[in-house]
């Protein structure tokens, strides 16, 4: 008998006491629950140290605040089980990458990193990565892929790679790249990412549905960001949400990153001068004053202050030549000496990019600005003797 309780006991999952309770605990569901709960906290945890871009990227195709004729061509694709060889390009921060990510989404639901072979430009992407690694993905079927919503199975489905920022792949690359394409057509597809479509070899170009994605409008940008300051809690002023749209140009990724840092240095509140003074770029004000004096004084009087203003303030010379074209473009001149003015300026900016001296250069952006003053001046003499 005694044998016989004790089997029982050792059956129950511990031993037996007086009491009739086990005398250590058995393995129940508190510890996986207790596991479970330390996991979520972590992905919570995770998730708030994100960096804003990838924390608010969109992670379906209805999140989309653009380029709603591209998700809808595409969905279509996806519907119809009928997905091209896809290429997107455009200016960076425009949504390219959130797209596709967003399709695989779409197309293979929770299973969608099984699915996809996601390289950037900074991978090794040369002429071995697509022999070995890429064509080794696209050699093998995908049996398992769902697609209409990642609910269905689909068939003999096919799998994704998506070559983020091709256009920075060597030539050589591209050439091996295109073999690929179409010998492994009914196993995967390509989506080919980049920015300047130039730089992708034709026979690539070809074997691509392309979409351009332009730069976002300020309508759609502003709608994000005002979501994202709501979920943050930010204290942006009215004058400091606009200079944030004025400096993004339609860049999604710009304007977060922007808000990000001046939510960091200024969390009290955020304007118009916390925002010029986060990103470095000039404040509208100081340019204003930088033209008046170029137009107004003499040379050498223009020359130091300008001089002292760019040191005092911090300034780069192609900001404050960015600026200046910004502010000219408010301006009503003569054409002649908005031509005359305009060339100047690219030309300026080219030979800052090129390394050159910037005390010459403000001394010929000095200059340049006299000579249109100058042109100016003539166009309206000419102007009153005509009447």
């Amino acid at each position: 008998m005694s044998s016989d309780v004790e089997m029982e006991d050792a059956s129950g999952g511990g031993q037996a006491t007086e009491n009739g309770n086990s005398s250590w605990p058995s393995k129940g569901l508190d510890k996986g629950k207790g596991k479970a709960k330390a996991k979520e906290e972590e992905n919570e945890d995770s998730v708030d140290l994100l960096p804003w871009v990838e924390k608010y990227r969109p992670s379906t195709l209805d999140d989309l605040v653009s380029h709603k004729d591209i998700t809808a061509t595409v969905e279509r694709f996806i519907d119809a089980n009928r997905l091209p060889h896809l290429l997107f390009y455009g200016p960076p921060g425009t949504g390219k990458t959130s797209t596709i990510l967003a399709m695989a989404r779409r197309i293979y639901g929770e299973r969608w990193k099984n699915n996809v072979l996601e390289l950037n430009a900074s991978d090794d992407r040369g002429i071995e990565v697509v022999r070995e690694q890429i064509k080794s993905f696209a050699s093998t079927r995908n049996v398992f892929s769902a697609v209409g919503g990642g609910t269905t199975a689909a068939p003999g489905g096919y799998k994704l790679i998506v070559l983020d920022e091709a256009d920075a792949m060597t030539t050589a690359a591209q050439g091996a790249l295109r073999r690929v394409i179409e010998q492994y057509t009914r196993n995967v597809r390509f989506c080919i990412i980049c920015n300047y479509v130039n730089k992708i070899i034709p026979a690539i170009q070809s074997r691509c549905t392309r979409f351009r994605f332009n730069p976002l409008e300020m309508d759609q940008v502003e709608g994000r960001l005002d979501h994202v300051i709501d979920s943050e809690k930010c204290n942006v002023t009215q004058d400091g949400k606009e200079a944030l749209l004025k400096l993004s140009k339609g860049d999604m990724r710009r304007a977060l990153n922007i808000l990000q840092a001046c939510h960091a240095a200024y969390e009290d509140k955020i304007d118009e001068t916390a925002v010029y003074a986060c990103t470095g770029n000039p404040h509208p004000s100081d340019i204003e004053l930088i033209v008046g004096s170029m137009m107004n004084d003499e040379f050498s009087t223009s020359y130091n202050y300008v001089s002292s203003l760019k040191v005092s303030k911090g300034m780069a010379m192609a900001d404050m030549v960015s600026g200046i074209y910004d502010f000219l473009m408010t301006l009503k001149l003569p054409p002649t000496a908005r031509i005359y003015l305009l060339d100047q300026l690219a030309t300026i900016e080219h030979r800052l990019s090129t390394g050159c001296s910037e005390r010459i250069q403000l001394s010929a952006l000095l200059g340049a600005v006299k000579v249109s003053v100058q042109l100016a001046d003539k166009a309206k003499k000419a102007g009153h003797k005509a009447k």
